[in-house]
């Protein structure tokens, strides 16, 4: 009972001051808000009434909808943003040389902070081993409870080979917009927008000048969903703590503490170093400069879904050039997956560990290189790395089904790991232009 006082009294501060910070508060200090009463809530109402069918149904006709309605206008305008923004980008660079070069820049770049970032999640596992700690009971039991989910996930494989990179020539866009498939429709406006620059500049204008009022257009829907923001963040978090509380969280705690440590490390230690010593922006200056895009890939756990603030905190904050913001981000989105990686590199050496299989030197340097090529596939939407992290089990000779294990707790990493997926991206556009002569904004 005294328990319970207390959990109400915390629940009444946390809505109190919310409410009084509200009206005043900035979106990013809203956004974090709605985190934290959904939060709370939905913890408060998994420990007084557990499974009780009134809060279940909150979930399911009020938080979720909400929640999903945030989301789907955050997906709705990507494939219009990624098209747009693309091939204005391209086209605005002009020459073919120059485009090269900046993209070399990305995809180096690219490949640089996923393998730290996969590097640091094998290190700390190596470390700290949280596999071993686990229970065969408590392994039995969270098995047995995902293991169909699981089953559903790694079903029909992954076709990950060369295979891979022939498909990313779509045979037809109207089909690859369709499925979001983000790598043909990134290629098809790659080329759309060099050859606006092989064609007279009368007939490139018209074209150029409806997809800068796309953009435009877009970005208004942008503003209108952001708005939700804080409220979709509540309906989506308060469902996932009433369906989960910490009951999963409790059992899988070492491994979950182990990937947080190594996100915060490779965010802090390696993306905010890197800023400030290679690009010259003062640490705490980044991250504020960042706060609404991180708070905002927490909330939403997609890449994509974070692809339009992405883009305004790079020309707004960092004053880089449209054009390099517009082509170096969504390529990001796609392929530049930091958190992914280390997510992946230490959920396969976490699963070796339970099952007693352990890995070679050779075999966990194997698993880096497999992180790094399959964040290039791994969908910007939530949960998109799980098939993948199926294949690089499966390569390893590590039961993919042990994928049951971890998702109980995939939601709450999901979101964390999606903060260093959009903040290497965002690193990248910052070095790619400072790199092109850009003086970027390192004020406060």
């Amino acid at each position: 009972m005294a328990t319970k006082l207390i959990a109400a009294a915390v629940l009444a501060v946390l809505l109190g001051f919310s409410v009084l910070r509200w009206r005043t508060a900035q979106l990013h200090t809203k956004i974090l808000l709605g985190l934290g009463i959904g939060a709370a809530a939905g913890i408060a109402g998994k420990f007084w009434f557990p499974g009780a069918d009134w809060l279940l149904w909150i979930v399911d006709n009020v938080a979720n909808p909400i929640g999903q309605v945030f989301l789907r206008m955050l997906f709705m305008i990507v494939i219009p943003l990624i098209f747009g923004s693309v091939t204005l980008g391209v086209a605005s660079l002009g020459d073919l040389k120059k485009i090269g070069r900046i993209g070399g820049k990305a995809f180096g770049f690219f490949f640089a902070t996923t393998a730290a970032a996969a590097t640091i999640g094998l290190t700390l596992m190596n470390v700290i081993a949280p596999g071993r700690r686990m229970d065969p009971a408590v392994r039995a039991d969270l098995l047995a409870e995902y293991g169909g989910e699981a089953a559903s996930r790694v079903g029909g494989g992954v076709d990950f080979g060369i295979n891979t990179f022939v498909n990313i020539v779509p045979r037809n866009i109207v089909d690859t917009m369709a499925r979001m498939d983000m790598l043909g429709l990134i290629f098809f406006s790659i080329v759309f927008g060099i050859a606006l620059t092989q064609i007279p500049k009368e007939k490139a204008k018209p074209i150029m000048d409806i997809l800068d009022g796309l953009v435009e257009a877009v970005s208004r829907i942008i503003d209108y969903a952001m708005r939700l923001a804080p409220y979709g963040v509540a309906g989506l978090i308060f469902a996932v703590t009433v369906r989960f509380g910490t009951d999963v969280l409790q059992s899988l705690l070492f491994y979950v503490m182990t990937v947080m440590l190594g996100l915060i490390l490779h965010l802090t230690g390696v993306i905010g170093l890197l800023a400030k010593f290679l690009l010259g922006i003062p640490y705490r200056t980044f991250f504020r400069k960042c706060r609404t895009l991180m708070v905002t890939a927490f909330s939403t756990s997609s890449s994509n879904a974070t692809l339009p603030e992405n883009i305004k905190t790079a020309e707004e904050e960092f004053g880089v050039p449209k054009e390099i913001a517009s082509f170096v981000l969504p390529l990001g989105a796609t392929m530049n997956m930091n958190g992914t990686a280390l997510f992946e590199g230490m959920t396969v050496l976490f699963l070796s560990q339970v099952f007693a299989l352990g890995l070679s030197i050779p075999s966990q340097i194997a698993v880096v290189i497999l992180c790094v090529i399959t964040a290039v596939g791994a969908a910007g939407v939530p949960g998109g790395s799980i098939p993948l992290l199926a294949l690089i089990l499966t390569t390893v000779n590590i039961p993919a089904e042990g994928i049951a294990l971890i998702l109980g707790v995939d939601r709450i990493l999901d979101m964390s790991r999606t903060v260093p997926n959009v903040m290497g991206d965002q690193l990248t556009a910052l070095f790619v232009a400072k790199t092109e002569g850009v003086a970027l904004d390192t004020t406060g």
